[in-house]
């Protein structure tokens, strides 16, 4: 997390972004409620679509081996998933 938490978060590092989703998933999963979980099912759905959003991204910005790479696996494993 950023030492100021008013920092906007398009000014946060790749790793303070990550540490912020990661509590508030952490808080949501803690709090055994109906309305928690449905709300974890909403960001899994969200963030499924975000990650081959960003695939594509990564891919058209650089290549399909980085995202192979990055991923943990082949380059046609990874277009094969996220290509669409």
């Amino acid at each position: 997390m950023p030492a100021d938490p008013d920092i906007p978060v398009a000014a946060m590092t790749e790793s303070e972004l990550a540490a912020l989703v990661q509590r508030g998933i952490d808080e949501l999963s803690a709090r055994g409620s109906r309305e928690a979980f449905a709300e974890l099912l909403h960001v899994v759905a969200y963030t499924g679509e975000k990650v081959g959003e960003a695939a594509r991204l990564l891919a058209t910005s650089n290549s399909w081996a980085q995202v192979a790479e990055v991923s943990g696996t082949s380059k046609q494993a990874a277009w094969e998933r996220w290509r669409s």
